[in-house]
């Protein structure tokens, strides 16, 4: 629905309610890579009890920004969907800072900015370097990946870009297959190529249907592993070779 003009007025007083909590909006960060997790997690990083969590869960599900599933006695909750991970980068975006007061919590923006994932694709300075290699590559075809804000129509950083339209060329989709990627059994009610305008690099990075079968892939591959902090990825050494290989991608200094 994305990019579609709105039928009719939303209710935005409501789902800022939703997340104005400082609590809830913990909560919803974590949640922000798209993984789902039980609320002991969620409890422990928002640094509240299991009650307070389970109460904050419950308007969140009522809202419609989380869903629940169960397995077997455990329940695990998720966004309902990327729209509310593009709402949370857009927030970020004019939030205020939060004061750094501690070097884990300098480490925790650091690596945040390195690479970390948006919903289910990757982003950060990692993300967008992969898009660069991608186009640099001839693997996508389109733009050249740089966020222009003097020449921008409706793109704006932190959100889903308009402006630019991407295509897989030919080449790239032999290039994909290689690595293991099959591009024409994508998702079928999702765009297969989309970006966003980066909001720490200002660059765009992949998302849609490819970019999340191109992230899924690094993860099989074991070129990227979850990081301690929520969203955030490592390169391992492995990755560092396999990307260098497959896109020309040179590690980050």
């Amino acid at each position: 629905m994305d990019g579609e003009p709105l039928k009719q007025q939303t209710d935005i007083a409501r789902a800022a309610t939703l997340i104005a909590d400082p609590s809830r909006a913990k909560i919803l960060k974590c949640l922000a890579d798209g993984r789902p997790l039980p609320a002991s997690a969620l409890a422990s990083e928002a640094g509240i009890s299991a009650a307070t969590t389970s109460v904050h869960l419950a308007k969140l599900v009522e809202g419609e920004f989380v869903t629940v599933t169960r397995q077997g006695r455990n329940r695990y909750f998720r966004l309902a969907g990327p729209d509310i991970s593009a709402a949370l980068e857009a927030l970020a975006l004019i939030a205020p800072p939060l004061p750094i007061t501690s070097l884990k919590q300098s480490n925790r923006n650091s690596a945040l900015h390195r690479a970390r994932t948006c919903y289910d694709h990757l982003a950060g300075q990692l993300g967008t370097d992969l898009m660069a290699a991608l186009l640099e590559r001839g693997i996508l075809a389109g733009h050249d990946g740089i966020h222009r804000a003097e020449d921008a129509v409706r793109d704006r950083p932190a959100s889903y870009g308009h402006d630019i339209r991407y295509e897989l060329t030919d080449t790239g989709r032999a290039h994909l297959a290689d690595l293991g990627i099959d591009t024409d059994h994508l998702p079928p009610r999702r765009p297969s190529i989309r970006y966003c305008v980066d909001w720490s690099e200002h660059r765009h990075h992949l998302a849609g249907g490819l970019g999340a079968a191109l992230a899924a892939r690094l993860f099989e591959l074991d070129w990227v592993r979850w990081g301690t902090v929520p969203r955030t990825v490592h390169l391992t050494q492995a990755g560092a070779t396999g990307l260098e290989q497959a896109f020309g991608l040179a590690p980050a200094d």
